[in-house]
């Protein structure tokens, strides 16, 4: 079953309208913004991690922990009974060992798969902690946890250190939601929804704390792991009006640790979500957002690691990153380790066939930019996907088997092309004559070749 017919209620929609860049224009940090809009622009590729209990149980992250989320337990839960699960599901903090974590062969791996920012776990909605928090003792790193005294037990630390020491740039994932927290979730037997088990309101002392926790979480994570790209929020029901979380305080302390950093409240709009992020979703040309984005692609059906995952094929992976990349957004795609640390072999594949391609068409995909809605149009017309740089358009066939030319005329750049060549191929010059680009006959058997027209 694909991912596009399975229901599923984890899949969070946009709270308000879309803001523009511009919309920032009044606030302290927007040259930063300017700045840093620009250089993940340029990126591209990114790529999720959802690393947590869920690993040990082989389950859809943390969500059958919610009462209401009848999606998640499916024809498979966990447990029998709500009580069993939960019961069951926190003790899996005792079985969390991941033994063969090694965050340098992530780096490496990562590397060559062309990946140029990573975004791990902190902690999901169940509320364990990968790193060592002082804030809570449901943490990898608490007394009696079998990966306590590991050699890279701050599992974050040893992650964000070892993607510098690789040249990528480290983000931090956080679920604003805590259902393990006393001041969020009770631990009775009564059932629970994805929200606070009360009304904040009704008991603005408990919401406090919780607002305190958060704040003093998030504050660890910025000044204790080094430069991080960005700070990745979900659990997007909550810093609603229900469950406000006083961002215009904390974030200034944020900021001032991290003064690059991107903040992604997702979904909720506004001031502190600086880039968007359309989950299993590609945008069309009309409904492409206004500001800076990225599509969240899983690599397989699930986020997280689940034993026997439905995978992609790498053609449906660079399908995928050309759809968006043609748009000019960014595409992280996701993978979720294993519980002893290491990384599924079906996901380890596809990064290393991506990377190969990358190799020889990466040049049409870092730092490009989307093209003009009608060149686009023109482009799909002819069953071609483009993007461009200064310097450079770049065509991807979608056939399988490409057409004999591409019209130069049709597409409307038959007077702004002076040469062209298959990408990785730079000193082999294709034919351009009367407006028609001749492609090879062998581009047939080569994996979505890229075709690099250069600008007059």
């Amino acid at each position: 079953m694909t991912e596009e017919t399975t229901p599923r209620a984890d899949i969070e929609t946009a709270k308000t309208a879309d803001w523009t860049e511009a919309d920032f224009a009044d606030y302290p940090e927007y040259p930063t913004l300017q700045k840093r809009w620009d250089w993940f622009q340029d990126q591209k590729i990114g790529l999720l991690m959802h690393w947590g209990l869920y690993a040990v149980a082989g389950i859809v992250e943390s969500w059958q922990l919610s009462d209401e989320d009848t999606w998640a337990r499916g024809k498979h839960p966990f447990r029998p009974n709500m009580k069993q699960l939960k019961h069951d599901y926190w003790g899996l903090a005792k079985q969390f060992d991941p033994e063969n974590y090694d965050p340098a062969a992530w780096a490496k791996l990562f590397k060559e798969a062309g990946i140029r920012y990573t975004i791990l776990t902190t902690k999901h909605h169940d509320g364990f902690t990968l790193y060592d928090t002082q804030e809570s003792d449901y943490k990898v790193t608490a007394p009696g946890m079998p990966y306590a005294n590991g050699k890279y037990a701050d599992l974050f630390k040893a992650y964000a250190e070892a993607m510098r020491a690789a040249g990528i740039t480290p983000g931090a994932y956080y679920s604003k939601a805590d259902w393990h927290h006393e001041d969020y979730w009770r631990h009775d037997d009564k059932p629970k929804g994805r929200g606070a088990d009360y009304d904040p309101k009704a008991d603005p002392a408990r919401w406090q704390r919780f607002v305190d926790f958060v704040h003093a979480q998030l504050l660890e994570i910025a000044r204790n792991y080094g430069p991080l790209g960005m700070l990745w929020l979900d659990a997007g029901w909550v810093n609603t009006d229900r469950e406000p979380l006083d961002f215009d305080t904390l974030m200034p302390k944020i900021r001032e640790a991290q003064p690059d950093i991107l903040i992604v409240d997702r979904t909720l709009g506004g001031r502190y979500e600086n880039y968007v992020t359309p989950e299993r979703a590609i945008p069309t040309l009309a409904t492409r957002p206004t500001m800076p984005w990225e599509s969240n692609i899983p690599l397989s059906h699930d986020w997280g690691y689940v034993p026997h995952g439905d995978y992609k094929s790498i053609n449906e992976v660079i399908d995928d990153i050309l759809k968006v990349v043609t748009l000019g957004g960014n595409i992280v795609l996701g993978i979720g380790p294993k519980p002893d640390g290491t990384l599924p072999r079906e996901g380890v594949r596809l990064l290393k066939q991506l990377g190969g391609w990358l190799a020889i068409n990466g040049q049409g995909i870092y730092g490009t930019r989307g093209v003009a809605d009608a060149l686009v149009e023109n482009a799909q017309a002819q069953r071609l996907f483009i993007t461009q740089n200064q310097t450079h358009y770049f065509l991807f066939p979608q056939r399988k088997v490409p057409q004999q030319a591409i019209d130069l005329k049709a597409l409307g750049l038959a007077d702004t092309i002076g040469a062209a060549h298959l990408l990785g191929y730079a000193e082999a010059d294709l034919v351009i004559k009367d407006g028609l680009l001749f492609l090879p006959g062998g581009m047939r058997q080569k994996l979505t070749q890229g075709i690099a027209l250069i600008k007059k």
